[in-house]
């Protein structure tokens, strides 16, 4: 994303656009998202207190068709489509709702679906819409990603429908109910239904996201093994929780701990920043657990990683080679506090555009076998898949021979990067952006997030975070502000306008 020094408040600069920009865009534009903010910003807010209310979470093994839960959130979309007037179809993975009968058209693109959330680290349920906790801010799991972008999206096609704007497009808001878990449907679903030619993902950040990384997962086995020794080892090292989260929470025992390496653990957790350590003793056995910060793993810099943090406080010792001990050892010698891969062999490298490629712990697997590492890479463009697996695999034999270690099941799986080079709708988005926030001389960006832009023709994304600051969506603490839905309102509403009502 895009860094800002400095963000204005959003919504005055929402209501008070800056003369320099009034003629980036119509006064049609302009006065129809005057009129959907001024009507319906509440009723934008009760309808995602209504969708936030569905823990659309994955089930492993249960088809999102066969999830009853799914099938509830999904009627109650109809519902709020019926009643603002729009049409409703039912694909199965895929909602359509619409507005209009115009050829061609313009999509919008949205999920239904949320990541999983641990429920004790929120002053409410997650799945209830918190409008008091931290006032001026709208929390609970999907309010970022994604709910907020369909309740937003579903008032500025009814502020166009209230005006009877004649339409030059057929206006369509598709919302897939398994982003966050298996794309497979909604391939299929492309490849056999005639998709619009202009498309938006609201699923991203601003100004537009014309470039995304390519997500990876790197996996591997560290064996369990007996350790006989009066020696500290590490009995269990744990954490993460899932496979796009930055982790915040990891834990480890020592056996045969003393005070002395209780000492040198403590000098150097003193030395980082942004983690929270809590020591118990019994005996000898230490235990140490570690709270960091959650995050997205496409933007890790903007977390704080209890594994990678956890393991460094322990580098003062090169642990037994069982499967905690080895999986500490790995993550010192090839990860360490480090975002972009450095040490780990030669995979690291950087875009101009698109940025470094980053490498980050999210998830510790207990197995049979032992602990799987997953390891949550996200690649620019540069380097061909080939290569890069080539050196990962280069790496971790190199590692393996040095350590005496064998590594089980190592598997890796990197998508490809994506760049759109053919949105003629993108100077529209940017003259929008510009005019409803004042930031000028906005430019395309890169995302390490991966949407689902890239299934559609001529997609690119637009929102619903902003440039310079954290997204919140696959965190523990998730929300959007009522200053940004304001905002996202009145531009999806002029994109609207300007793409599909005006020639």
């Amino acid at each position: 994303m895009l860094k800002s020094l400095f963000l204005p408040s959003l919504l005055a600069l929402a209501t008070l656009s800056p003369l320099t920009h009034a003629n980036d865009i119509s006064v049609i534009a302009q006065s129809t998202a005057h009129y959907a903010v001024g009507s319906y910003q509440q009723a934008t807010i009760d309808s995602l207190t209504q969708l936030v209310k569905f823990n659309t979470v994955a089930v492993d093994g249960v088809a999102s068709t066969d999830n009853p839960i799914h099938q509830s959130f999904k009627q109650e979309l109809a519902t709020q489509a019926k009643a603002l007037g729009l049409d409703y179809t039912d694909y199965g993975y895929v909602v359509v709702i619409g507005l209009g009968d115009s050829q061609p058209r313009l999509g919008l693109i949205t999920h239904g679906d949320v990541q999983p959330v641990d429920p004790s680290k929120w002053a409410k349920s997650p799945f209830e819409l918190d409008t008091t906790s931290e006032p001026g801010l709208l929390l609970g799991r999907g309010t970022e990603d994604d709910k907020s972008a369909i309740s937003t999206a579903l008032y500025a096609m009814k502020a166009i429908k209230d005006k009877q704007l004649p339409l030059q497009k057929r206006i369509e808001l598709y919302v897939y109910m398994a982003e966050e878990s298996d794309w497979a449907p909604l391939e299929a679903f492309v490849a056999s239904h005639e998709m619009p030619e202009l498309n938006i993902t609201l699923d991203a950040s601003y100004p537009v996201v014309t470039a995304e990384k390519g997500f990876g997962m790197i996996k591997m086995t560290f064996a369990e093994q007996d350790v006989s020794s009066d020696d500290a080892y590490l009995v269990s090292f744990k954490g993460g929780f899932f496979a796009s989260q930055i982790p915040e929470d990891a834990s480890v025992i020592i056996a045969n701990a003393d005070k002395e390496l209780w000492a040198d653990i403590q000098q150097r957790a003193h030395t980082q920043v942004g983690m929270q350590y809590d020591y118990r003793w019994s005996g000898k056995e230490l235990r140490i657990t570690a709270l960091g910060k959650s995050t997205h793993s496409s933007e890790p810099e903007h977390g704080v990683n209890a594994i990678t943090h956890l393991a460094a406080i322990l580098a003062g010792t090169r642990w037994a080679n069982n499967a905690s001990g080895s999986l500490v050892n790995f993550i010192n010698d090839e990860i360490g506090l480090g975002l972009y891969g450095k040490r780990f062999g030669h995979i690291a490298y950087s875009d101009g555009f698109m940025g470094p490629m980053t490498v980050a712990p999210t998830v510790l697997k207990q197995t049979e076998q032992g602990i799987e590492l997953n390891i949550n890479i996200r690649r620019p463009q540069g380097k061909s898949t080939e290569q890069l697996k080539n050196e990962i695999d280069q790496a971790l034999a190199q590692w393996q021979q040095d350590n005496n270690v064998k590594l089980l099941n190592m598997s890796s799986v990197i998508d490809e990067p994506f760049a759109q080079k053919d949105a003629p709708q993108t100077a529209t988005l940017l003259a929008v952006f510009s005019h409803f926030t004042g930031i000028e001389d906005a430019k395309p960006i890169s995302s390490g997030g991966a949407t689902n832009s890239r299934l559609f023709p001529t997609a690119v994304s637009f929102g619903p975070a902003m440039p310079g600051v954290a997204y919140t969506g696959h965190s523990e603490h998730e929300f959007i502000s009522v200053e940004q839905l304001t905002l996202n309102l009145q531009m999806y509403t002029a994109v609207m306008v300007e793409l599909a009502a005006t020639k």
